[in-house]
């Protein structure tokens, strides 16, 4: 790949490709980096991890640094707090130098007695990247189906696993459904000799529903549903009470959910309600009845009941309300309780009652002014204990089991964080003024003593999409900036539901420009507070959230020092405009139908791709997952080439393509934190090149 003698940067060839939509052209030159079998795309982006390195080996000694930081505050070997499931406690562990978890289990009566079920560190031996989804154990407690993906397209193969003998039976199940964040995708029938499973199309859309009989051909698994809408994606998942295996199909604005009895697999699914465009709903079995979160007539959605075998809408019986300043997002069905999730005023609460849903209401209280919470798995549904992780900006992942009766917040264990004292840091909740006067709230955090002097480098991050929240949680490897004086801030920016599904609505299609402005807002108001100035702010986003920062960097090229955005989506109209490519068709409610010549009007007024133009830029760090299902590496490589051939600056613009993942990184523990130190080595040396503490 030639380089210009100038920069001594790589150069993207130009071939242009005309694009013809509404009556209207326009050119792309890059458009043929799509095209992965082009020796000339492994040539360019090769050439761009050359550069990289070259630009980046004055900082090697820093990110060996921030390496050994990072790793020397985890507690290397250790184990999640037990779980207990029927007869047995499960857990996982890590072992120092290993960088896969060990799922295990133990009697609840034999402390000790350990049974290892599936060491991820075995199945990665010899493998770039290893992401292990489903780990599902038969309900009799003797067979465990896992799935895999070595290639990062979450693509996953089912294997299982006699427990009494450790063989794996002789099938696999290949193009299953996974996830790389969650482990999902199998259940078991109560006989433990069926299991479900969904497959892909050729988008990675899980749209079939199979159902499987040990020790058979995969090949001959009854088809028990087909989605053939493209919007919808098909999900399964069990009833806490075990009595239901649930399918819930789902598109961007529309939810319909079926379901079999577990102790009947061969049985036809049923229909709750059939699906309405626009109405939403969610739903935990108890007793014979659905408990059911809907948004029907309820934007921040209500709740509702109907019985079993008279489930549909005409029958739902109102529990709770619509309010207008409170979100529900989530119920759990208990013996004697039902737990109802919430956000109010920007923050997630937890609603516990008895299982009538109005009596003897409690929340559970939170001890500081911005955090996060997850439930765990909670697989027993006789039980008056409720356990969720907790954390902050500043307080490490705890799992704390609250007492549902008593409201006994019981501490099981605070993840250790070795040399970390979190009464040495702050964190706090803010608010920024939008240019339409709305109040964006920002999660901050730094460490005490800082003065507001306009000279500490910062980091703000931000998504704004999907209804998501980018919650103010833990990670150890944030301390790394804040003990170099850094400030961490989140824009909570319309596009997510922090305050409720307005906030959500107000940020997409038509209006989803308002979360760039949002977060400009949340930008300068930090600036105006004397927390940093433009030449020591920079901003981060991922996969929507990299939209989210290059869409304002498009934008306001003068406000940031530096950008970092990982996987980005950056390539608005073209990629929505091609329904091969996976999530295409599911996300026209959230981005708009290029279809619609309004909707592609407006896409194309601030599509970072199409908006680069002949200007001055920050600082950028643009990272690309080459097996990426969810944005193409390509999107990425586009956005560079232009940006190399257009930007009148000396800037550093960095491409870094990981050719062996997909888009969630590195798969590994340590390969992840040597991610990370790449990342803050970049922002360590634009906006404190001195590398040490600079804000006080």
């Amino acid at each position: 790949m030639e380089k210009r003698n100038m920069k001594n940067t790589p150069i993207a060839p130009k071939r242009p490709h005309v694009i013809t939509q509404h009556g209207e052209t326009r050119t792309d030159d890059y458009y043929w980096l799509r095209d992965r079998e082009d020796p000339q795309v492994l040539k360019y982006l090769h050439a761009e991890l050359g550069y990289l390195e070259d630009a980046m080996k004055h900082t090697q000694p820093l990110q060996e640094s921030l390496f050994s930081g990072m790793k020397g505050r985890i507690q290397e070997t250790d184990s999640t707090v037990p779980e207990k499931r029927g007869e047995y406690l499960y857990y996982q562990r890590t072992e120092a130098g290993r960088q896969y978890p060990i799922f295990c289990r133990r009697r609840d009566s034999a402390e000790g007695n350990e049974e290892i079920l599936l060491d991820q560190n075995e199945l990665a031996e010899g493998k770039i990247f290893c992401s292990v989804s489903a780990v599902a154990v038969s309900p009799d407690g003797n067979k465990l189906a896992y799935s895999v993906d070595y290639g990062g397209d979450e693509t996953y193969t089912i294997h299982i696993k006699d427990l009494a003998t450790s063989e794996l039976y002789p099938e696999t199940i290949p193009n299953a459904y996974g996830s790389v964040y969650y482990h999902t995708g199998i259940e078991w029938a109560n006989d433990s000799e069926t299991l479900f499973y969904a497959t892909l199309d050729e988008a990675k859309r899980p749209f079939k529903l199979y159902r499987h009989k040990i020790g058979t051909d995969p090949a001959q698994d009854p088809l028990v549903y087909s989605e053939e809408d493209e919007t919808y994606f098909l999900l399964i998942h069990k009833t806490r009470d075990d009595l239901y295996i649930v399918m819930e199909l789902h598109s961007t604005m529309t939810t319909e959910i079926h379901h079999l009895p577990a102790d009947n697999p061969g049985d036809e699914l049923k229909i709750i309600s059939p699906r309405r465009q626009g109405i939403e709903y969610y739903a935990a079995h108890h007793k014979g009845y659905f408990f059911i979160l809907t948004n029907e007539n309820a934007r921040n959605f209500k709740l509702v009941k109907a019985p079993v075998d008279r489930s549909s809408h005409e029958y739902w019986q109102e529990v709770l309300p619509h309010y207008k300043d409170v979100m529900l997002t989530g119920v759990d069905a208990f013996e004697n309780h039902l737990v109802v999730y919430e956000r109010k005023g920007g923050l997630p609460h937890i609603r516990i009652s008895d299982a009538d849903g109005t009596s003897n209401v409690k929340y559970v209280d939170f001890p500081e002014p911005t955090y996060h919470f997850e439930p765990e798995t909670n697989p027993e549904f006789d039980t008056t204990k409720l356990r969720f992780k907790y954390s902050s900006l500043v307080t490490p992942h705890s799992i704390v089991d609250f007492h549902m009766d008593s409201g006994e917040w019981e501490l099981k264990k605070e993840e250790p964080v070795i040399g970390y004292d979190k009464s040495q840091y702050v964190c706090d909740l803010i608010y920024a003024t939008a240019p339409d006067g709305k109040q964006v709230p920002i999660s901050i955090s730094y460490k005490k003593g800082l003065r507001l002097n306009g000279n500490n480098p910062t980091l703000l991050h931000g998504y704004g999409a999907y209804g998501s929240v980018l919650e103010a949680e833990f990670t150890p490897n944030r301390i790394s900036l804040l003990d170099r004086g850094f400030v961490y801030a989140i824009g909570h920016v319309r596009g997510s539901s922090t305050l409720g599904r307005e906030w959500y609505d107000d940020g997409k299609v038509l209006k989803k420009k308002n979360s760039f402005t949002d977060f400009i807002a949340c930008a300068e108001h930090l600036i105006k507070e004397g927390f940093t100035s433009k030449d020591r702010l920079a901003v981060m986003g991922v996969s929507a959230g990299g939209l989210l920062v290059t869409a304002c960097m498009t934008m306001r090229p003068d406000l940031f020092k530096a950008v970092i955005a990982k996987v980005p989506f950056v390539d608005v109209v073209t990629t929505m405009s091609d329904p091969t490519i996976p999530l295409t068709t599911h996300e026209y409610d959230e981005w708009g139908d290029p279809a619609i010549k309004e909707q592609f009007d407006f896409m194309l007024s601030y599509s970072p791709y199409d908006n680069v133009r002949a200007t001055e830029y920050p600082h950028l760090l643009l990272t690309a997952g080459f097996n990426d299902p969810r944005v193409g590496y390509w999107e990425p490589a586009k956005f560079a080439a232009k940006l190399r051939e257009l930007k009148t600056d000396d800037n550093l613009l960095l491409l870094k393509t990981n050719f062996h993942a997909g888009h969630a990184g590195a798969s590994g523990r340590y390969d992840f934190l040597k991610e990370v130190a790449f990342e803050y080595a970049f922002l360590i040396d634009k906006l404190a090149p001195d590398g040490v503490t600079i804000g006080t």
